[in-house]
């Protein structure tokens, strides 16, 4: 159905300006009906100087690449945006979720990333409160930093309320949903995000991570084949094929994943901690070894999450290793912490008191398992 046709004429002073008159322009045509307070927010949506909104758009296509050198260069465009206007929300916004996304992307330390997401966070709410973005990023920091699920889970309806078609707030949102153990909910959420963004690799991967989390192998390895269709270098989504084809007892497939997803990933320990903990597992113990004293080896001079270290000690059950190892995951405020009541792979401890205890001092005993 065709809404709009028109031309449009306008002197071409500022090409934000054009972008801003011409969206309100199609609004009117097609009667949308924006509050006042949407048209105020609508309009304070990007920067008006030029060159701060090329930085924010550099910042975004590293970003979306989702390593541990691309969230570098996120951070870096994004703050160059907010050096030049401090008042740009959307860019605030953007370098908050490279810092909170920083440790999982990048094997960046929590400790060093949480105030900074923060503070992005505060600054992007501050600048423009009805920004879906802000409060979507808000719902980053509380749930992979401060391990606060029920906050994060409000920041996350506000930032959908709040912009209906940000597929990434559906995402995010769904995914915190998945890991309250809200499956079906968290389901219907992804299939959203999906619906609104297609095209996406990261969307797709999400939802198999959801799927996978509700006990769905099959539907897992279904998601995250649409994401490698789509991009076939993006790694999470051979790792998310991995995890599901380990799931489901194809190990040589998962393998395969694990090691392609490696290769795309930049460096990011997961795909390697996870191939190593599947190694251990299918009795391949000496090779399982040599991934982890690699990682245990590189950990000495950056860092790279405990959490890495404890899945193929789960692998080899060695479960001293892996508590000592949850245990600097819980001192370094390890974020990959926050899959530990969902995540299959940890089903086997699940009845261990100390597990129970541990999950009580992060705050997740509240958090269903299943």
């Amino acid at each position: 159905m065709q809404l709009w046709s028109q031309s449009y004429d306008r002197e071409l002073t500022s090409l934000l300006d054009v972008q801003r008159d011409l969206s309100f322009a199609i609004a009117d045509h097609i009667r949308l009906q924006l509050s006042p307070e949407r048209m105020e927010s609508v309009g304070r949506r990007h920067t008006r100087d030029a060159a701060a909104y090329d930085f924010y758009l550099r910042g975004r296509r590293f970003w979306n690449q989702l390593t541990p050198a691309s969230t570098r260069m996120a951070i870096e465009y994004y703050t160059r945006a907010t050096d030049i206007d401090p008042s740009y929300a959307l860019a605030w916004a953007g370098l908050a979720e490279a810092f909170a996304a920083g440790p999982i992307n990048g094997d960046a330390d929590p400790r060093v990333m949480w105030p900074r997401a923060r503070t992005a966070a505060e600054h992007a709410v501050q600048a423009n409160p009805r920004l879906s973005e802000a409060h979507h990023v808000s719902g980053q920091v509380h749930w992979f930093f401060e391990w606060d699920f029920r906050a994060a889970d409000a920041a996350f309806r506000k930032a959908v309320e709040l912009d209906p078609n940000n597929a990434w707030a559906h995402s995010m949102f769904g995914h915190a949903l998945s890991q309250l153990g809200r499956h079906e909910e968290a389901r219907t959420v992804m299939d959203r995000a999906c619906a609104l963004e297609p095209l996406s690799p990261l969307h797709h991967a999400m939802a198999s991570q959801v799927a996978f989390q509700a006990r769905d192998a099959m539907t897992a390895a279904e998601r995250a084949r649409r994401a490698i269709a789509i991009d076939p270098e993006f790694w999470v989504g051979h790792m998310m094929r991995g995890q599901a084809c380990e799931q489901l007892g194809e190990t040589d497939f998962a393998l395969d994943a694990l090691a392609t997803a490696a290769r795309f990933s930049g460096g990011n320990s997961k795909p390697v901690a996870l191939r190593g903990y599947l190694l251990a597992k299918v009795g391949q113990v000496a090779a399982a070894g040599e991934v982890l004293n690699m990682l245990e080896d590189a950990s000495r001079s950056r860092y790279v999450p405990p959490y890495a270290m404890a899945l193929i000690s789960l692998g080899l059950r060695d479960d001293e290793m892996v508590f000592d190892w949850l245990e600097r995951a819980y001192t370094a405020r390890d974020v990959h912490l926050v899959f530990l009541p969902v995540d299959p792979k940890w089903d086997r401890l699940q009845a261990e008191p100390r597990f129970g205890v541990l999950l009580e001092r992060c705050g997740f005993d509240s958090v269903a398992c299943r």
